[in-house]
């Protein structure tokens, strides 16, 4: 029973982590990924639909992107879309592809993408330690219930505090990581 309650947490911190990941990949460094497009959304017949499932990406040069839609009649929506984002970029249409440029990253809007970084690192950590709390409260409620020994629930505590503190490990590297990309130039 409490090694259930264990698992569950792991997942769902596991998963915690993932997100954290995602939110990572979406703040832009000094160069770009087709990740940055992660949330943009075209209007395509009607139905919000990701950019990355309507074209592919081409990265020829750190700060520029070329964008070539799959059908050449998304190629004013996908660019619409691109211009309505909020990656501060004015996309370019030739007819048949679309090219961004990203604009270089001043000192200052570096420090505010790492203060980004390290809002989207504690909203992880947060995240974390409110599946902590919620499988402590539940093995609490095992052992109370006569489940479990005490031992078993002391011993399934640790265990959530090692997993608890492995997985707050995880989130702090990857924003180290993501503060060292946003910081060099």
């Amino acid at each position: 029973m409490i090694d259930d309650t264990l698992l569950e947490a792991e997942e769902k911190m596991d998963k915690a982590v993932s997100v954290a990941k995602d939110d990572f990949a979406n703040i832009r460094t000094g160069r770009i990924t087709p990740a940055v497009f992660g949330k943009v959304l075209v209007d395509y017949y009607g139905a919000p639909t990701p950019v990355q499932q309507l074209a592919s990406f081409h990265i020829p040069e750190p700060r520029m992107v070329i964008i070539t839609p799959y059908d050449k009649s998304s190629l004013g929506a996908v660019e619409k879309a691109v211009r309505d984002s909020d990656l501060g970029v004015n996309p370019s249409n030739d007819g048949t592809i679309i090219r961004c440029v990203f604009p270089e990253l001043s000192e200052q809007r570096r420090r505010d993408l790492v203060k980004v970084a390290r809002t989207k690192a504690e909203e992880a950590r947060v995240s974390i330690r409110n599946i902590r709390r919620h499988a402590k409260d539940a093995i609490d409620r095992i052992v109370r219930d006569g489940e479990a020994g005490e031992d078993e629930g002391r011993r399934g505590e640790k265990d959530l505090d090692e997993a608890t503190h492995r997985y707050v490990s995880q989130v702090d590297e990857l924003l180290r990581i993501k503060e060292s990309d946003l910081l060099s130039v």
